[in-house]
C-alpha cells in the first residue's frame, strides 16, 4: 500500500493539486517564458518543435527545401546553371528558366522527374511546370591574386628557415599579410 502523501509515480503531489488551475495557465507562459511549465519545470524541446517549425513548413516542406538545396547535385551542373526550382505543390515542380531551355527540358522531363524522385527517396514530383524568367548570370569566381614581391627583410627571414614546406607556408602567409596592406 502507499503511504499518505506518497502518490503513484508520475502523479501530482497534493500541494501541486491546489495550484493546478493556476499551473495550467502558467504552463504556457509562466515565469520562465513559453518553454517553462510552472507545475513541472522546463518543457522538452521536442514538444516545442512542432509549434516552431509549423510556419516554416507551411511555406515550404522539408522535402522541397532539400530539393532546392541539392538542385545542382540532382540535375547536374549544366541544367542547374540554366534553371532555378521555385516551388513544389501537389506533385508539380515549378522551374524558372529561359524559353529555349524550357523547350529542351520538356523533352527531358521523364528523366528529370526520375532523377528528382530517386534523389529524394519518394515520389515527390509527378509533373514539371516551366516558368519563363530571366536568370541572373552566375557570379564569376574571384581570380587568385598574383604573387607579389615581399620586402627584402621578409625574404631574408624566409631564407633562414630550413624546412622547405614550412618556408613555403610562411611565404604564402606573408603574401596574404602584405597583400592586405595595399
Amino acid at each position: 500500500m502507499q503511504e499518505e502523501g506518497q502518490g503513484r509515480r508520475g502523479s501530482t503531489p497534493p500541494a501541486a493539486k491546489d495550484r493546478a488551475g493556476s499551473a495550467q495557465a502558467a504552463s504556457t507562459q509562466g515565469e520562465g517564458g513559453p518553454g517553462w511549465r510552472a507545475d513541472r519545470g522546463p518543457r522538452l524541446v521536442s514538444s516545442l518543435l512542432p509549434q516552431i517549425t509549423r510556419p516554416a513548413f507551411k511555406k515550404r516542406s522539408p522535402a522541397a527545401a532539400q530539393l532546392i538545396a541539392d538542385w545542382a547535385a540532382i540535375v547536374g551542373p549544366v541544367v542547374a546553371a540554366q534553371t532555378v526550382p521555385r516551388n513544389v505543390s501537389a506533385g508539380t515542380l515549378t522551374i524558372a528558366c529561359s524559353g529555349p531551355v524550357a523547350m529542351e527540358l520538356q523533352y527531358l522531363a521523364p528523366q528529370l522527374i526520375g532523377r528528382i524522385n530517386t534523389a529524394m527517396g519518394q515520389a515527390l514530383v509527378q509533373k514539371l511546370r516551366f516558368v519563363q524568367a530571366a536568370l541572373k548570370p552566375p557570379t564569376p569566381r574571384p581570380q587568385k591574386p598574383k604573387p607579389m614581391a615581399l620586402p627584402e627583410r621578409v625574404e631574408a627571414s624566409l631564407e633562414q628557415v630550413a624546412d622547405p614546406e614550412l618556408r613555403e607556408a610562411l611565404a604564402r602567409l606573408a603574401q596574404g599579410v602584405y597583400r592586405g596592406r595595399r
